[in-house]
């Protein structure tokens, strides 16, 4: 769909003139993204974008959407490939805004999509009233990358969605940000629907569980909104924290679960926090979350990290991300899945729309900011003791004159770690082991190497000691 960018400040045929170009610019846009994400999914979130405000002297140009989150959601997905296409267009615009059109209708807090919005059309079927729920068929068990770290969670949320009667409920997730909850809370609303259809399910953050019944309040509608909570025979909140300190809200979210819980429907609930750590929420609430099955997501470990990246790197395509790129990523960006999904995807917008191949000069390049975000400064000092601790020495072994080889492997194992993992040079490293050499460091440092090559043990050590290091 074109859209007429307003224009202020220049003459009509000036007017003209840009319009124009712009128009034609936003089909070719238009025309390669759809090509490049998919039909599908440009139709269901770009394709009835339109053209905004365009100021000529910034080159500033504004791209509408009909809600709040349709504009977020687009941003955080393709909003760096829109971007850089309208830089490489050579039609005047230097920087985009995605935002809500001025007059569009619907609501104005962020919310997930419904899925009529992600699924298939359907001729002579539509979901309405308490059986709609607004999950993103996207999310699936099956595209969630499972390790150590999340294992407990990922099996807990399959239990609970599948067809037979789970053993417990409520579901209580708990990790930190980016981890992988909400795409697990997505998963269980789709895989139980999927074997009971006409059953209804609900899916809302807290926060717009406490909107939702503020304004029920206000319009006096209580009724109303109770009623369509306790239809639920699957009920998911996200990020239950924020109820924190609102007496009525948690007053009325009790209500809630115990009559779920009384009717045997399944409740799912995520927190920043495990259940006994959350502040200012009523006691009664947290003795019936913890009554279920608490289950943790813990940051993930470098293995977890790459497992991700390798998934992503399998459904890419062009261009090719090769081996030394992946374990860049996985080693620097250490916050949370999101951000390093978002590095990955951020690396192939720009491979694909500039046309350069992608290698590891382009990558730290392109993700410099990201990698100082997440760096997190190891310290010669913290190697040392986490490697006497993983070979059972005193940590002032590192520091001795022994040469016992008991303690001299150990202690190579940590320089060879300092070498790779902090900034400091081999003199200072040496100074840090009592005072040694650098030639020391780099015997140290060479012998590790050629030992990883040719003793599987060694390399395991390596590996696990690294991961406790990053995380």
């Amino acid at each position: 769909m074109k859209g007429i960018a307003a224009l202020t400040g220049s003459s009509p045929v000036q007017d003209a003139q840009d319009h124009a170009r712009l128009d034609a610019a936003w089909d070719a846009i238009r025309a390669g993204l759809r090509r490049d994400i998919g039909a599908r999914m440009f139709d269901q979130w770009l394709k009835a974008a339109r053209l905004g405000e365009y100021c000529p002297d910034s080159q500033t140009l504004d791209l509408l959407f009909a809600s709040d989150f349709t504009a977020n959601f687009v941003s955080g997905h393709f909003g760096d490939r829109i971007r850089m296409a309208w830089r490489s267009a050579a039609a005047g615009v230097r920087e985009v805004r995605l935002r809500r059109a001025p007059n569009a209708m619907g609501p104005r807090l962020l919310e997930v999509a419904p899925v009529q919005e992600l699924a298939e059309p359907q001729e002579s079927e539509a979901q309405e009233g308490p059986a709609a729920c607004n999950f993103q068929p996207r999310h699936s068990f099956d595209d969630f990358v499972t390790g150590e770290t999340n294992q407990l969670a990922w099996s807990a949320a399959q239990a609970l969605a599948g067809e037979a009667q789970p053993r417990f409920s409520p579901l209580f997730i708990h990790g930190g940000t980016g981890q992988g909850k909400t795409h697990l809370l997505h998963a269980i609303a789709g895989s139980f629907s999927g074997h009971s259809p006409a059953a209804p399910v609900l899916y809302m953050s807290a926060e717009r569980f406490m909107m939702e019944f503020v304004n029920a309040m206000r319009a006096n509608d209580t009724m109303t909104f109770k009623a369509r909570l306790r239809a639920a025979r699957l009920l998911l909140i996200d990020d239950i924290q924020f109820i924190a300190g609102k007496g009525s809200t948690q007053e009325e979210f009790l209500h809630t679960i115990n009559d779920l819980i009384d009717s045997g429907a399944r409740i799912v609930v995520t927190a920043d926090r495990a259940p006994q750590l959350l502040d200012s929420i009523d006691p009664r609430i947290l003795s019936r979350l913890a009554g279920g099955l608490v289950a943790d997501i813990r940051p993930a470990g470098l293995d977890l990290r790459l497992a991700i990246l390798e998934a992503k790197r399998a459904i890419a395509g062009d261009p090719p991300v090769p081996d030394a790129v992946i374990d860049f990523l996985a080693r620097s960006i250490r916050s949370n899945i999101r951000e390093l999904e978002g590095a990955f995807n951020k690396l192939i917008a720009y491979g694909q729309l500039t046309g350069r191949s992608i290698d590891l000069e382009f990558a730290q390049g392109m993700l410099a900011d990201a990698v100082r975000a997440n760096a997190r400064r190891i310290t010669v000092d913290e190697i040392q003791k986490v490697c006497a601790a993983h070979y059972k020495i005193d940590a002032a072994e590192m520091r001795s004159k022994r040469r016992a080889r008991a303690v001299a492997r150990p202690r190579q194992v940590a320089m060879y770690l300092a070498k790779k993992m902090t900034p400091r040079s081999l003199p200072e490293i040496g100074r840090i082991f009592g005072g040694r050499d650098h030639s020391t460091v780099i015997h140290a440092v060479k012998t590790i190497e050629e030992l990883r090559q040719t003793n599987p043990d060694m390399d395991a050590d390596i590996r696990a000691l690294q991961r406790q290091l990053e995380n």
